[in-house]
This record gives structure tokens, sequence and C-alpha cells, in this order.
């Protein structure tokens, strides 16, 4: 757990306000439900995967993927990547009472590259690669900064 002068969470402390402690205990409570739900999302999204796999091996020519089978296939897999590594962020948080900053760039990282991955660059535009290629590089230097001030 951090100190207070690093970092104001939802602790709970004793001799603080009543009210303070009470609306920290209901937010807790919120944070604890969106870790169910995040859970249930992530049951869910296995369950599409499953389901999309099973769509795209039935239909003629069977057994066979075609490029953009795979690359639904690829991008239905990373949103469940996605997922977990959101819901690890609610855990730590739930944890630790600290937003884990590395863990939460990485999570960005891997949703921006889940983007580049299912590009259809028949269909987006040049500025939308630049934007993204600049997002990238912008995270990737944030999660470098991170991890050098780490060591």
């Amino acid at each position: 757990m951090s100190t207070d002068a690093e970092y104001e969470g939802l602790s709970i402390k004793p001799g603080e306000d009543r009210l303070i402690n009470s609306l920290n205990t209901a937010i807790r409570l919120g944070i604890r439900l969106l870790a169910i739900l995040m859970t249930l999302v992530i049951f869910w999204g296995i369950a599409d995967v499953v389901w999309v796999i099973y769509q795209h091996m039935i239909e003629p020519p069977y057994w066979i993927l075609r490029i953009d089978d795979i690359l639904d296939t690829f991008g239905a897999f990373l949103a469940v990547l996605i997922a977990i590594e959101i819901f690890l962020n609610i855990v730590l948080y739930l944890k630790d009472d600290v937003i884990h900053v590395k863990l939460v760039v990485a999570t960005a990282l891997m949703a921006i590259a889940r983007k580049v991955i299912v590009f259809d660059f028949n269909k987006i535009g040049s500025e939308h690669v630049l934007a993204t290629g600049v997002v990238i590089l912008a995270l990737g230097i944030t999660y470098w900064l991170i991890v050098k001030q780490g060591k």
C-alpha cells in the first residue's frame, strides 16, 4: 500500500471523516462489481472467439479460413487479451490502491497493436495510419521511460 504522501487512493483511514470512508467503501464495491463484469466480458469474448471460428469453419469452402476470416479471428483473440489486461488493472488497483501506469501503458500498446494487426489498408487513409504510428511512438517512448525509471 502506498503512503499518503505518494497517493491519495480509496483507502479507508481510521479517524477520517465517516462520510468519506463510506463513499470510499461504495466506490471500492463498484470497482469490485467492475471486476466481476469484466470477468463476464472475458468469458463472453472467449465464447465469441469459439463461435466465430466455428462459423467460419462450417461455411463453404469447409475448414478453410480466408485472410479476412483470420484477421477477424485475430481481432477477437486480441480483444479478449485486452479485456484480460483491463481485468488485471482492476485487480491490481483493488490490491494496491494505486494505478499501475506501466500496466496501463502496456494495455494501451496492446490495444493499438490489435488495431494495427487488423487494419484493412484498402479501407483506411494515410492520415489514419500516420496518426496510429504517432500514437504507437508516443506510447512506446512512454513505456520505455517508465521501464528505464524503474531500473
